[in-house]
């Protein structure tokens, strides 16, 4: 089974191999999501991380309040995003 993690405050100029090379010490990464502004494709400070079961728990507990890039990233499950209703 694999879980979800909400990476948030990251430094503008992270990469993806930054990102996996940090939480890859805690267990496998899959895949790592990097979200950008749709109109100017700047990044938005945040990303999303799946991982293992267990080793996406241990990257939780050890990374969220850490220091990156000198900021102290948020980390922790990432939530459902809810459903939008449509307006028609």
């Amino acid at each position: 089974m694999s879980k979800n993690i909400y990476v948030g405050n990251l430094p503008w100029s992270v990469t993806e191999s930054e990102i996996r090379q940090a939480f890859a010490n805690y267990g496998e990464v899959m895949s790592v999501k990097l979200i950008e502004d749709r109109e100017t494709g700047r990044p938005r400070g945040f990303g999303f991380i799946e991982m293992d079961d267990q080793g996406a728990m241990e990257a939780i507990e050890k990374l969220d309040g850490t220091d990156m890039g000198g900021r102290n990233i948020k980390v922790n499950e990432a939530k459902p995003r809810p459903e939008r209703s449509s307006r028609w």
